[in-house]
């Protein structure tokens, strides 16, 4: 049975419409007021995402994608964001799985999928598609349909199959229209761009008779032609086509070749003519008709097929929106890969979502080490500068739109500096302050972007796991305001975006306010601002606010709902660190900024003094001092910290060390007895051959020897069994040499002998004292032994000795710290260390509330109880200072203390001793 077009065509039924369009718009249903409020939350989202810079973070996602309708998206800000916790924790999910089809497959292949989305409006609106538009239609529909059989086939390859099921649910329930591909595969050769004869029956008929037409009017042409060329008429025989119609070529002066011939056209010399034979009138003309009913049929199974693809429309526009769904999961993935990113974790309902018996998850919002993603653009160019060459998302990775997994090159940048964000439970304002220029806005900015991303399905550029709550709205109050089109000044611009914030902001809302009440009188400013903070602490989730207001930091003292952060100032640079230290507040500097870019100090001066007027006296002062302070003790304890992490480095190398070097004298101890058990028994077996010759020479003199002569022969018996003996007797190394060894005197860092250990060797460590006893060191233990008990080795021996000293003991010698020579034997001059400052209970002793007596009495046993090269805390507290003054006294005249520091404002009522 032949197979044709109509019957391939009608053989499958219209496809049910599995999306209907929605009849009536959501805003039509809506009652006006919340037609309005929902207006202008769209508006407020819209300006808060251009303030956050969150187009310029979608192109930079845009580098990554693989589509062309991926890019599209990306660059104008298209991509979704997740309308629920629900949806937010899917979109992650899928970008986790598409990370880790990455990591198991290289290469996932996006091309030939193109947005069809136009040509789908065409044939709905009734436009006849062209065959190149159909097979765009079927590269896109066989390109997908591939995209879904190899994430099914790494699904039921590896052992976790349900890492890639986000993935495959996107496209699990997609019509990839089969059919309709080989539909258009059966009808029409994409390759050559041409439609099949066997698209219907009429057509390969009509194609057939053209065929045999046209070979019946070549061979009456190509005979014509040559009976001409043979007359002379024309240089060579040519045919050729003139008004659609087949003719050959005559010279003018001989057309009477060709009677009744019909002129179709003249060259442009008018010297030939170009005649069609009155035998190719009819031919011609059947060409003519079979050609139109060629076209007409081939129109004909186009609009079949436009038909079909129009019927199709909404299934296909599913499945380019699931398409585009795959292609940002990989494009998030990608992008996580290329900023180091970590997978957050969202938490819907707040702290009642956590487990409270978990003291880690006592934050609301909780970020470690963070960095402004677009600030770290410029210090990951090294992937950027290969996708940017491609000119879009397609010709990432290999150039054809296959999906390549990035590699990085290099580690997380320190620039950005990386911050923490802390917010604890049950707080619902957060008030930053600090100096200008100190980072408050940038990092209100990173709250906010990451807000966006971690509702996006995106990764953020921090460490650990960043826990942030879900927000379903992020509205910010960042920036100037001011319009002279709409007669606002600054503060007006200011607080008409914040009233409508506040009307459109909800329970579960991020607000971000940078600057609030400025731009007016600073007492009225203050007064607003805190009006601003009551109303917000109780009609959204987490509000987050900039100012120079001093007064706003008081809020907390009086409601735990409230929390302070300050950006920190170096005092000594004079330069902002941008550190946010939470639960403090900061001053804003701004004398100390003016002071540094070179401002007049005649002005500095009189400003301070302005300052000083408008403070309580000596409050600044001490609020200098103890911020001060406060840095100067986290900086001695960040030191601290870091020092006690290099001992126990230092520690735990020389404990491995140690080991091994006993692992090692116990192999070479195993070795050293088995070597000399074989030499002891290979001296008793020569010891006991050389006895048996001479017993032997003995017994055979007997026999021939005289009575006179056995005296002399027992005598020399003797003697060669006493040289025997004493041949493999063991020598005590020393008994040579008592006498040089008076007047020997070893020198440090002397290779020795030192009886008890053998051959082995030991190292001088200090000379001899008065007492005539020399510390050396064998191995890792140190032992002060008696001058008499050492003995220099032979020159060749100290040569061999010196090249075989262990490299372990070299390099331990080499990076001994004070903290190891601090002991007795140390030397006199050198520098003691007593350690870290560290208060305990151990170290400390309590005079507070004693009598000079017992306070005296308690001082002195302390001192005599500590330490060798320790340090003592000694509380006296103010009081009157009766015991005081004994502490000091008896700390100046107690043999064991080295010096003592007073009382500091970091140690108020406490003095510090060093003992020795």
């Amino acid at each position: 049975m032949q197979f044709t077009i109509t019957n391939f065509l009608t053989s499958l039924k219209k496809p049910p419409i599995l999306f209907p369009k929605p009849l009536n718009s959501k805003l039509s249903n809506l009652p006006e007021s919340n037609s309005h409020r929902l207006t202008l939350s769209q508006t407020l989202q819209s300006e808060t995402l251009e303030i956050l810079e969150w187009p310029s973070l979608c192109k930079q996602l845009s580098s990554f994608t693989s589509t062309s309708m991926g890019f599209s998206a990306a660059q104008k800000a298209k991509i979704p964001l997740g309308q629920t916790p629900e949806e937010s924790h899917t979109l992650l999910d899928q970008t986790a799985a598409a990370a880790s089809v990455m990591k198991d497959s290289p290469q996932l292949d996006f091309s030939g999928i193109e947005d069809v989305s136009g040509i789908l409006n065409s044939a709905v609106s009734g436009q006849l598609l062209t065959i190149s538009e159909l097979c765009a239609i079927r590269r896109t529909l066989q390109a997908a349909k591939r995209l879904f059989e190899k994430l099914e086939l790494l699904a039921n390859a590896g052992d976790c199959s349900e890492r890639y099921l986000p993935l495959l649910e996107i496209l699990k329930h997609c019509n990839f229209q089969v059919e309709l591909e080989h539909k258009i595969g059966f009808c029409i050769d994409c390759n050559l761009l041409i439609i099949l004869d066997r698209a219907s029956d009429e057509l390969e008929i009509i194609r057939s008779e053209r065929k045999r037409n046209m070979e019946s009017l070549d061979s009456l042409l190509k005979g014509v032609s040559s009976q001409i060329f043979q007359a002379g008429a024309i240089d060579k025989p040519l045919i050729t086509k003139r008004r659609s119609r087949m003719c050959v070529g005559v010279r003018a002066s001989h057309r009477y070749l060709l009677p009744d011939g019909v002129i179709l056209n003249v060259s442009g010399s008018g010297a030939t003519y170009f005649m069609e034979p009155k035998e190719a009138i009819e031919l011609n003309n059947m060409e003519v008709r079979l050609s139109n009913f060629e076209k007409a049929e081939e129109i004909a199974i186009l609009s079949l097929l436009t038909s079909e693809i129009a019927e199709s429309e909404i299934e296909i526009k599913y499945l380019l929106d699931r398409i585009l769904e795959v292609d940002l999961a990989f494009a998030r993935a990608a992008y996580a890969q290329w900023m180091n990113g970590v997978c957050p974790i969202i938490t819907s309902w707040g702290c009642d979502a956590i487990n409270s018996s978990e003291e880690d998850y006592a934050l609301s919002v909780d970020i470690d080490a963070i960095q402004h993603p677009l600030l770290l653009e410029p210090s990951l160019r090294s992937f950027s500068d290969v996708t940017s060459n491609s000119g879009n998302a397609v010709q990432l990775g290999n150039g054809n739109g296959t999906m390549t997994s990035p590699s990085l090159i290099g580690g997380a940048s320190d620039y950005p500096v990386p911050i923490d964000i802390k917010i604890k439970c049950g707080t619902r304002v957060v008030v930053i302050s600090g100096p200008n220029t100190g980072g408050k806005t940038a990092s209100m900015k990173t709250l906010g972007l990451a807000s966006l991303m971690s509702k996006a399905g995106m990764f953020l550029p921090a460490k650990n796991r960043p826990r942030i709550p879900w927000f379903d709205h992020v509205l910010a109050d960042i920036g100037d305001h001011q319009s002279l089109e709409q007669n606002l000044s600054t503060f007006s611009g200011h607080i008409t975006r914040i009233c409508n914030i506040l009307e459109v902001a909800s329970k579960e809302s991020l607000v971000l306010l940078d600057e609030i009440g400025s731009g007016t009188d600073p007492s009225e400013g203050v007064a607003l601002s805190t009006s601003i903070l009551q109303f917000l602490k109780d009609c959204v989730n987490l509000a987050v606010v900039t100012t120079h207001y001093a007064d706003l930091s008081l809020l907390k003292e009086k409601d735990s709902q409230f929390e302070n952060a300050a950006m920190e100032f170096s005092l000594e640079t004079l330069q902002p660190t941008y550190q946010i230290l939470w639960g403090s507040t900061g001053d804003s500097n701004a004398l100390s900024i003016a002071k540094s870019i070179g401002f007049d100090i005649n002005i500095i001066d009189r400003a301070q003094q302005w300052v000083e007027k408008l403070m309580p006296e000596n409050q600044q002062e001490r609020k200098g001092l103890l911020y001060q302070s406060l840095v100067e003790e986290r900086n001695r304890l960040e030191a601290q910290a870091r020092r006690a992490r290099s001992l126990h480095a230092e520690i735990l190398d020389l404990y491995h060390e140690i080991q091994n070097e006993a692992e090692d004298l116990d192999r070479r101890e195993t070795a050293l007895r088995a070597k000399e058990t074989q030499q002891a028994q290979q001296e008793v077996k020569t010891a006991k051959s050389q006895l048996e010759v001479v017993i032997q020479e003995f017994e055979n003199g007997l026999r021939t020897a005289s009575a006179d002569q056995f005296n002399s022969l027992i005598r020399k018996s003797e003697a060669e069994i006493a040289s025997i003996v004493e041949a493999h007797c063991p020598r005590d190394a020393f008994s040579v040499g008592d006498t040089d060894t008076k007047s020997y005197t070893p020198q440090i860092g002397e290779q020795v002998h030192v009886k008890g250990l053998g051959r082995k060797l030991a190292t001088v460590v200090e000379a001899p004292e008065d007492d005539e006893t020399v510390l050396v060191q064998h191995g890792q233990i140190k032992v002060r032994v008696k001058k008499s008990n050492i003995r220099s080795i032979a020159s060749s021996e100290r040569n061999s000795a010196t090249s075989s000293v262990p490299r372990i003991r070299l390099k331990r010698q080499g990076r001994q710290s004070k903290e190891f020579q601090g002991r007795p034997e140390a030397k006199k001059d050198e520098e003691v260390s007593y350690g870290p400052l560290v208060q305990t209970s151990k170290n400390t002793v309590d005079l507070r509330g004693m009598r000079v007596e017992e306070a005296s009495y308690h001082l002195d046993m302390a001192i005599s109880a500590s330490g060798p090269y320790s340090v003592l805390f000694v509380i006296h507290g103010m009081g009157t200072g009766a015991v005081k003054e004994r502490a000091l006294e008896i700390l100046n005249d107690h043999p064991r203390v080295v010096k003592y520091d007073q009382e500091n404002p970091l140690n108020y009522g406490c003095t510090v001793a060093y003992i020795k």
